[in-house]
């Protein structure tokens, strides 16, 4: 069973950067595709960003296109979602998740595995 631990949100400047991490722990991300999603308040949670279990595909909603970057470690055992030039509207608390041999894809239905979620607020 895989178990997942977000960490790396905070308050930022609009312009700054974060870098968040999920740990998964139990296992790795070996044969695991990751994904991110993000709920602001008032809102559905959506899609931010999604890698395949290969590491080869990377996904991203278009409003982070070229800002944010999704990866694995060398090991594999922590994914990262690199968020650079945050905006006001990036505010949410973020979840990591994966997919067993998963393509990395939009639709959460598919992510069985949740991490608890990190608080990323950025200030204008």
């Amino acid at each position: 069973q895989v178990q997942l631990v977000e960490s790396g949100g905070g308050l930022v400047q609009a312009g700054g950067s974060l870098r968040l991490s999920c740990l998964a722990s139990g296992s790795t991300f070996s044969r695991y595709a990751m994904g991110w999603f993000r709920q602001a308040p008032g809102k559905e949670r959506e899609f931010v960003a999604g890698i395949s279990w290969r590491g080869s595909n990377t996904y991203y909603t278009d409003s982070v296109k070229g800002r944010f970057t999704i990866s694995f470690d060398n090991a594999k055992t922590t994914g990262y979602l690199q968020m650079n030039s945050l905006k006001p509207e990036d505010t949410a608390v973020y979840y990591c998740a994966t997919q067993f041999f998963g393509a990395g894809g939009t639709r959460q239905d598919l992510y069985p595995h949740w991490g608890q979620g990190t608080q990323v607020t950025v200030s204008s």
